[in-house]
């Protein structure tokens, strides 16, 4: 599935992975290929990333993602210092 981490002034990261975990504001939670379509908002926090056997974190602040068809999209006010 293709994943964009985005903020106001660039864009993160964009690419194909396997798993994505973001800290939802109701809890932590995982997304892997041909999830359902969703929106949720997600709180400070590490999101990880899994592409084989590499693994990527990004430690952001609050946003929102949007699944749809094999496509995540995060868009988060900004990186943690």
């Amino acid at each position: 599935m293709t994943l964009n981490i985005l903020t106001p002034e660039v864009n993160l990261f964009s690419g194909e992975v396997d798993s994505v975990q973001l800290p939802g504001t109701n809890g932590r939670f995982e997304i892997l290929n041909n999830h359902a379509p969703l929106i949720a908002s997600i709180q400070e926090g590490v999101v990880r990333i899994r592409i084989g056997n590499n693994k990527q974190e990004f430690k952001l602040k609050s946003g929102i993602v949007e699944v749809l068809k094999n496509k995540v999209s995060v868009l988060t006010e900004g990186v943690v210092a």
